[in-house]
Formats: structure tokens, sequence, C-alpha cells
């Protein structure tokens, strides 16, 4: 009977701590996510114009928004967590718990539930709902905009002793080429050579090229001309995807798949590499910085005011994010693993969290 009792009174605890952590975290994104929406807003006041409106405007900031919410849901998350156990704290809830026997660990471990899930979620959005807003609030702010982005691409095909050699000069996120170029080998010896102004994709490998040029060196040299020419070519509109978007606006499976295409191109694209990593890593940016605001509520700095607590938070966040951003720029410019500089704010931010809490009064 005393087991019984005592197994209800914890999880009717821990329910009680993880509504309360899982409230304050939801409302310190939410509030965080809402004033970065009304200061973008604002921001765009600037860039209207009568083919760019207010509702236009209303809208681009709404498709932003999943952006906005991976950007400060760190720091809500901290912040929440802040209000959260701090409220528990100052109306001694935390001691009345503690007396009965509940470890700080266990109450760290039933704030970080609520926090996973969050974490998890912003993971949904980084690979299914992101992408689709970034590209729509794009469209919304230039609609007419090609966004040219690759340009100069080889990509080299080899099927025993064949090898199609392949270069694009440009292409668009519509899958639009210019200046195709393509050689064909056999047994190292050059048996073709193709080029065309432009080519269009139709399906699978099958592209339709414009104004043709064609010269075989099969015995005498052949020379050839047309105006269209259905061809496949050892590249897909899913690769001409992955090539042309930004890294912002690629799911984390989209920058996984652009590594392994510049890697089968012997190219690396240490930008699209820093944000899979930073993509793939962030639940755990979360759980490091829930920890330093354990560390604020139960270790030495308890005894702070709420306000005090708060403004801390806040103060440790943006310093968490300049860190990161520091530490990416860092990896770009360098060429240091951008897998261990986006680690290194999470160890630093999991090292401080820890000794806070040993320095407990």
């Amino acid at each position: 009977m005393k087991l019984t009792s005592c197994l209800l009174r914890n999880y009717a605890l821990r329910n009680y701590v993880l509504k309360t952590a899982a409230l304050a975290m939801l409302a310190g994104i939410g509030g965080l996510l809402l004033l970065q929406m009304v200061f973008a807003y604002l921001g765009e006041i600037d860039s209207l114009s009568p083919e760019y409106t207010f509702v236009q405007a209303f809208w681009y900031i709404v498709y932003r928004a999943p952006y906005f919410f991976g950007q400060f849901m760190a720091t809500g998350v901290l912040l929440g967590a802040v209000v959260g156990l701090g409220l528990l704290a100052v109306n001694s809830e935390i001691v009345v718990m503690r007396a009965a026997g509940i470890s700080l660990y266990r109450i760290i471990g039933w704030t970080m539930l609520p926090a996973t899930l969050i974490a998890l979620g912003a993971l949904c959005v980084n690979q299914w709902l992101l992408p689709y807003s970034n590209t729509q609030a794009k469209q919304i702010k230039h609609p007419t905009a090609r966004m040219l982005a690759l340009q100069g691409y080889w990509t080299v095909l080899d099927n025993a002793n064949e090898r199609t050699v392949m270069h694009i000069a440009t292409a668009d996120i519509a899958g639009n080429l210019t200046g195709v170029r393509r050689y064909q080998l056999q047994d190292g010896q050059l048996i073709s050579a193709l080029e065309a102004d432009s080519a269009v994709w139709l399906d699978g490998y099958e592209w339709q090229l414009q104004n043709v040029a064609r010269a075989d060196f099969t015995g005498t040299v052949t020379t050839t001309h047309f105006p269209t020419q259905v061809i496949t070519l050892p590249i897909d509109k899913s690769a001409v995807y992955l090539l042309t978007k930004d890294a912002d606006d690629l799911s984390i499976s989209e920058l996984y798949a652009h590594d392994k295409l510049m890697h089968h191109q012997d190219k690396v694209s240490k930008r699209h590499r820093l944000a899979f990593w930073q993509k793939l890593l962030s639940p755990l940016s979360v759980l490091s910085l829930l920890l330093v605001a354990c560390s604020f509520v139960f270790g030495s700095l308890r005894s702070q005011s709420m306000g005090f607590r708060v403004v801390l938070a806040l103060l440790t966040g943006l310093l968490f994010s300049y860190l990161q951003d520091l530490s990416g720029f860092v990896a770009l410019a360098t060429g240091i693993s951008p897998l261990m500089m986006v680690l290194l704010p999470i160890v630093v931010s999991v090292g401080v969290g820890i000794w806070l809490l040993n320095k407990k009064a």
C-alpha cells in the first residue's frame, strides 16, 4: 500500500512538473517568435511597392515563421525552463519535492522530456516544412527572380569501358540548363562531343536540348546540327534542384543527398555541410541550454530574483547564438570540421551548466 502511494505521488509530481515546464517553454518560444515576426514585418515596410503590398509582406512573414522558430527555439526553451522551474522554486514546491526524496536530477530529467519533444518537433519542421515555407516566402518577395545558383558544374559517369563527361555552364531552380556540353569516351578515346545552348528537363534523365551541335569521331569526323534533340544526360532534375538551392532552403535529408552528390564529384560544400550538422544536432543545442537553465534555478543563482534570472537567460541565449554564428564562420573560413564547430557551443553550454550545478549552495 505504501509503495502504491509512493508511485502515485511520484506520478502526480512528474506530471505537474512536465505540465509547468512544457507550458512555460511553449510560452517562451511563442513570445519570442511573435516578437520576431512583428519586428520583421515592420522591417518590410521600407520594401513595400505596388507589386509588394502590406498583404504580401504579411504572408511573407507568415511563411518565414518556421525559419524564425528554428532560430529562437533553443532560447525559448531556455527562457521557459527558467520561468517555469523558477516559479516552482519561488513557491517552495521544489523544496517540498526534495524533502519528499525526489532527487535534483530526476526533476531535471522530467524537465527535459518536454524539451526533447519540442526539439524533435523542430527536426520535423526542418525536414518537411522549412524548405517549402522558405521557397514560398522567396516567391512572394521576388516572384520574377530566377535565382541562378549553379555555375560551371562538371559530372562524370563511368560504365564499363565507357565514360560520359558533362559540363553545365549555368542552371536555375526550375531545372533549366544553359551551355550544356557532353563528351563520350570509349577506352580512353573521344568518340563524340555535343554542345547545346540550353536544355529543359522532360522525365528522369531525359532532357530536351535546344540548338544542338554534335561531332562524331568514329572514323571520319562528322558534324551535325539539330534545332532540338532529346537525349539522356547523367544528371536529373533532383540533382539540379539540390545544386541550385541555398543551404537554408534544403531539408536535412536533402542536405545529406547534396553532400553525397558533391562527394561524387570530389567536391565539398562547407556551407551545406555546416547547415546539415546545425539542423541535425539542434536537439542537443536545446538540451544543453536546458541544463544551463536548471543551473540557474537549482544552482548558485537560485537566490536571485525571477527578473534577474529571466534577463540572464535571454543574455545566455543571445551569447549561445553568437557563439554558434562565430563557430560556423570559423568552420567556413578555416576548413575546420563543421561537425566539431557545431559541437563546440553545445559542449561549452553543457560544461557551464554542470559547473554551475556543482556550485549550488
